[in-house]
């Protein structure tokens, strides 16, 4: 008997951003080659019936085998991170490459591409860090990188090492303007952040527990207009990266009502954690440390309400693994430095699907079609990879995931697969979990064990904004 596909996803509810149908999904040359019922025969089938399948996780925001200002290393390179993001669903991520002050972007892209090579365990990209924004970075580098495939870079309005001023900003937007690229921002107002904290030490308030007083919500807010405002004068796009409260989002939704080209995102850490899970014995604190900080109950709720309303438009995870009990992680400067010293970030790449799975579909909060707009199909757009990504559609890449939306699981970082030796969400149940992760066509993750090797993931080159 001839067999007209490499594989067949078989019996299974396709879910897209916009429908949800009974659809055989079939697969030929890495592609998705045909959609129907009753498909024929493959080399290989995966049976879905009773399961839910869907384009694979396209996570837009981690940190992979970056170096930090301060010396850090990651905990997950480009394979860990790559098996922890397919074994929860996701087959492709957009980790940044990450310039610090002296040195040439093009150079810093160079090395995060052999960085990957022959280690990616998924397919990626890269946005751009520009902390250094020099003449010949945004005369020369920015338009040569955009034309490889970074149409996106990154810049920060807090941490003294990587943040720029309003001016600097301003030439950013522009030379991003011209070359249809799209601007991320880590928005807080750093001088806000430096008042505040030194308030802190002086107080003698120097536990990890006090970070998010250092950090407040109206810094968030106030960052986020004027970067929008910013990004308004020089004529450039702008999306808001990791928002976490209600002050963040009030500027987003005034925006967007005046149809300003503005996009944003939020994480899982602040849909379902807030500062009140800081308070823990002695060190154990460090876990929950991130930039902006964990937030109260009525900012979650705002958060799962602006996802609902289509006001946040996708979620990615942050993951900034940093190992707890590690001199190389969380303990550089010892289990009694104060907040400040401490490296900010938390995992979350393999749970990044579940959790909002969990708590969003099945908890009644999101649809399962919002669900795989926020996760998968929104990123690709915006980031310049749909239809070849984020999509169930005859031509697109075969990513799929193929979810059993009734598995209940206990989280356990013991089950996870990262470099990491914790996370933040340990001991919550959940239900609904990927029983398969397909990549270009290819089984990586089948429930119980991990298939392929390091260096399978390809670099996607991603296309600027189309206005």
């Amino acid at each position: 008997m001839t067999t007209a596909f490499d594989l067949v996803v078989r019996g299974g509810t396709v879910v897209t951003d916009t429908e949800t149908r009974r659809l055989d999904v079939g697969v030929r040359d890495g592609r998705i080659a045909a959609l129907g019922e009753h498909l024929g025969a493959a080399v290989r089938e995966v049976d879905a019936a009773g399961r839910l399948v869907m384009p694979g996780g396209v996570d837009a925001h981690c940190h992979i085998a970056q170096r930090s200002s301060s010396g850090l290393m990651t905990a997950d390179d480009f394979f860990t991170g790559g098996v922890s993001a397919a074994c929860g669903g996701t087959t492709t991520f957009v980790p940044f490459a990450a310039q610090h002050r002296g040195q040439r972007l093009r150079d810093v892209v160079a090395g995060y591409h052999r960085a990957a090579e022959g280690r990616a365990f998924i397919d990626y990209g890269f946005h751009l860090i520009v902390s250094d924004p020099a003449e010949a970075v945004l005369r020369e580098d920015l338009p040569d990188l955009v034309a490889q495939g970074c149409p996106s870079l990154k810049v920060y309005m807090t941490y003294e090492a990587l943040k720029l001023t309003d001016r600097q900003m301003l030439d950013v937007f522009a030379a991003a303007a011209r070359l249809r690229a799209m601007v991320l921002v880590h928005a807080e107002n750093s001088d806000a952040v430096a008042w505040q904290t030194s308030r802190l030490l002086a107080a003698g308030h120097t536990e990890p527990r006090h970070h998010p007083a250092s950090r407040p919500a109206l810094a968030e807010g106030e960052a986020t207009h004027r970067a929008i405002a910013l990004a308004g004068l020089a004529g450039a796009a702008v999306f808001i990266v990791h928002v976490s409260c209600r002050q963040a989002l009030a500027p987003i939704i005034q925006a967007k009502a005046e149809g300003r080209r503005v996009w944003a995102e939020t994480c899982p850490q602040y849909l379902l954690l807030s500062a009140a899970d800081m308070d823990r014995p002695g060190f154990e604190m460090a876990k929950f440390i991130c930039s902006p900080p964990l937030r109260s109950a009525p900012d979650q709720a705002a958060l799962w309400e602006a996802l609902s309303d289509g006001t946040l438009d996708l979620v990615a995870s942050d993951h900034a693994p940093y190992r707890l009990h590690d001199v190389n992680g969380k303990l550089a400067h010892g289990a009694d430095a104060p907040f400040t010293s401490i490296p900010n970030g938390m995992p979350g790449l393999e749970l990044r699907l579940p959790l909002l799975f969990s708590e969003g579909v099945v908890k009644g909060r999101l649809t399962a079609s919002q669900f795989v707009a926020l996760t998968s199909t929104n990123p690709a757009r915006l980031y310049g990879m749909y239809p070849r990504k984020g999509a169930i559609a005859v031509g697109s890449d075969a990513d799929l995931a193929v979810w059993d939306p009734d598995r209940e699981v206990v989280v356990s970082h013991a089950a996870l697969h990262d470099a990491m030796d914790y996370t933040p969400f340990e001991g919550l149940r959940t239900t609904g979990w990927p029983a398969c992760t397909i990549s270009r066509g290819e089984i990586v993750w089948d429930g119980r064990s991990v298939h392929g090797d390091a260096g399978r993931g390809r670099f996607v080159a991603r296309a600027p904004l189309e206005h």
